[in-house]
């Protein structure tokens, strides 16, 4: 779990499951059932397998893993062979953790295929709900699954004894963005100038994967320049390039293009100052990047904002 930040509420969640792995006579003295299936639902990059390693990880329990799509294939019944090989390794092995990613593949509601009602997705999705209803309770086998779909999974699914519990995993506010920049930067060398708390301002929207990205950009370019420590420079042109591209040093443009796009992006400078609802400006550039942006004015929010007023909509437009 220590490799893991930004998303305090899902974890707090699975350690649950964590300590039923662990000491399970605990919930089982009082009559309790841990919930046998939890579904992970995540529409913001990877994320589900990293956490359902960790639970398996913490617990230190044998942990099995497959893609919805690796049980659906052309030959009916093929899929359901499958599904009933995976629960018989993982009863075997209880306690153990099962995780089925991007469920979607498997899982989608019954009846809505064009083909025959018996084709080999429904037969497998059928073997799935079987073999979930056949666990003995708190038989120590926990299923996880991964979609960033749920609203087109059957609903037999997600019924009390299957999936019943559901962890959403949002984009991480400043404070996880913060977090899980420290986790990354643990492993590169970095400079007494580097104020992480600009940075996690700097990247609103920006998820963990996201953040991995700047952090390595920001070394090879470091690198690149030959330097002996990460530096804020290093993170400006790295944050830069995750949000408008790379720098276009081969677009030769002539002084009248110049002239004409910093007019363009002046007035988005000027305006935004003016107005008084206004995200703050922090980097205004003719520099082409990407495969569009002649210039670009880059504006950075104080703070996350998930309400926002008609007259701050106004003063945006």
């Amino acid at each position: 779990f220590d490799d893991i930040a930004g998303i305090d509420e899902a974890k707090a969640e699975l350690q649950q499951i964590v300590e039923f792995l662990r000491n399970a006579e605990r919930y089982r003295r009082l009559g309790g059932k841990i919930p046998p299936g939890m579904l992970i639902v995540s529409t913001t990059g990877p994320g589900p397998p990293l956490l359902a390693k960790a639970v398996a990880g913490e617990a230190s329990v044998p942990f099995f893993s497959i893609s919805g799509s690796a049980f659906v294939e052309m030959f009916v019944g093929v899929g359901a062979a499958r599904v009933r090989d995976l629960f018989k390794q993982a009863q075997e092995s209880a306690p153990c953790i099962v995780f089925i990613d991007e469920l979607d593949a498997l899982g989608k509601v019954r009846g809505a295929s064009v083909t025959s009602g018996n084709d080999e997705r429904e037969q497998t999705l059928n073997q799935l709900l079987v073999e979930m209803d056949g666990f003995e309770p708190n038989s120590g086998v926990i299923i996880m699954a991964a979609t960033n779909r749920p609203e087109i999974l059957d609903p037999a699914l997600l019924r009390p004894g299957r999936f019943d519990r559901h962890i959403a995993i949002d984009r991480p506010d400043v404070i996880g963005r913060r977090q899980i920049l420290a986790v990354h930067m643990k492993h590169v060398k970095l400079a007494a100038d580097v104020d992480v708390a600009e940075l996690a301002s700097r990247t609103p929207g920006f998820v963990g994967a996201d953040l991995a990205n700047v952090v390595n950009e920001a070394a090879l370019h470091a690198a690149e320049l030959e330097k002996d420590a990460i530096e804020m420079s290093d993170f400006d042109e790295a944050i830069d390039r995750a949000m408008a591209g790379m720098e276009r040093k081969s677009r030769v443009m002539n002084e009248q293009e110049k002239v004409t796009i910093a007019y363009h992006e002046a007035g988005h400078a000027l305006v935004a100052q003016s107005r008084a609802h206004c995200d703050p400006v922090k980097k205004v550039s003719i520099i082409p990047r990407g495969v569009a942006a002649l210039g670009y004015t880059q504006q950075v929010p104080t703070e996350d904002r998930y309400v926002l007023r008609e007259s701050e909509l106004l003063d945006r437009l």
